[in-house]
């Protein structure tokens, strides 16, 4: 009976997808095909991970790659990697962990998490949905939230990433372990298959929030904090090399540190959790954003 009140596009789309998509917390009109199927961007599960000085053999020192550190051991993944998967599911020592990277919107993050997700095929504001094996509930990567699906409202526990150069990672963190071209797929890793993407002005798919004050493929640090969102223009932070701000009541430090850039608590001396990403992806997510760009306002 319920399948009956749905109109019949909405129900082939529906199915084509492969997700049961109403109810949803987004609209269902802005939920797009990116291109491939469901998995049709394979994400990796517990892959082969290498020792890091195997990384100098084949990546330069300006590669980027994200970096964590769980249970006091770091671990880096080239973006070189993560533009053909985009999701890692992974474990250090008996912590479960996922990564989750949107080329469209250069966005990494960390989730932890015991479940173990993929690629949808689908698109939400021009950014990944992925979707959890148990359950196929979708999820938005920038939301954080299973947006529908049987866990709709859900949220994600997100983990401290690095988004960085390959050498300032390895130079902060020499010991780190890296995440093996041998994946077990054939992919052209030397190769970024988004060619010029990350420098021109062209966004692939309609997003309903612009906001010109920066070139939308600028590289920005976002953060919310106490329900709070503001941006830094990466730029400008390195060209400043370190920010004091008092923002939202938090007293902060915004600051490039030998090629990493990071917003510090000066409450607790510790990072705080952070996305880098491009500043059309952070703006669609949250107009009502603050942003920094290091000139007189």
């Amino acid at each position: 009976m319920f399948l009956r009140r749905i109109p019949a596009l909405l129900l082939l789309f529906i199915f084509a997808s492969g997700f049961m998509l109403k109810p949803s917390l987004i609209p269902q009109g802005d939920i797009l095909a990116g291109g491939p199927p469901k998995d049709g961007i394979p994400a990796l599960t517990f892959p082969k991970v290498e020792p890091g000085n195997l990384g100098n053999t084949w990546l330069n020192d300006e590669d980027l790659i994200l970096g964590v550190v769980v249970s006091g051991h770091a671990r880096a993944y080239p973006v070189r990697i993560l533009n053909w998967h985009e999701i890692i599911n992974d474990r250090i020592g008996k912590k479960r962990f996922m990564i989750s990277y949107c080329p469209l919107c250069g966005s990494g993050m960390a989730f932890d998490t015991q479940d173990q997700f993929g690629v949808s095929g689908l698109l939400y504001q021009s950014d990944v949905l992925l979707y959890d094996k148990k359950t196929e509930t979708l999820w938005s990567q920038l939301m954080m939230q299973a947006v529908a699906g049987p866990r709709m409202g859900e949220t994600l526990k997100i983990l401290q990433v690095t988004h960085t150069s390959w050498k300032a990672w390895h130079k902060r963190y020499p010991d780190t372990t890296i995440l093996s071209r041998h994946t077990g797929y054939y992919r052209d890793y030397s190769r970024n298959p988004y060619g010029d993407y990350g420098k021109n002005r062209s966004i692939y798919f309609p997003v309903r929030n612009k906001d010109d004050r920066l070139h939308p493929k600028t590289w920005v640090i976002g953060l919310e904090l106490d329900g709070a969102f503001g941006a830094w223009n990466i730029s400008a932070i390195k060209q400043a090399g370190e920010i004091h701000e008092t923002w939202n009541h938090h007293h902060l430090i915004i600051r490039n540190r030998q090629g990493i850039v990071e917003i510090v608590d000066v409450s607790t001396d510790k990072p705080l959790n952070s996305v880098v990403l491009y500043w059309f992806a952070w703006a669609t997510f949250h107009p009502d954003t603050s942003l920094y760009t290091g000139k007189t306002q």
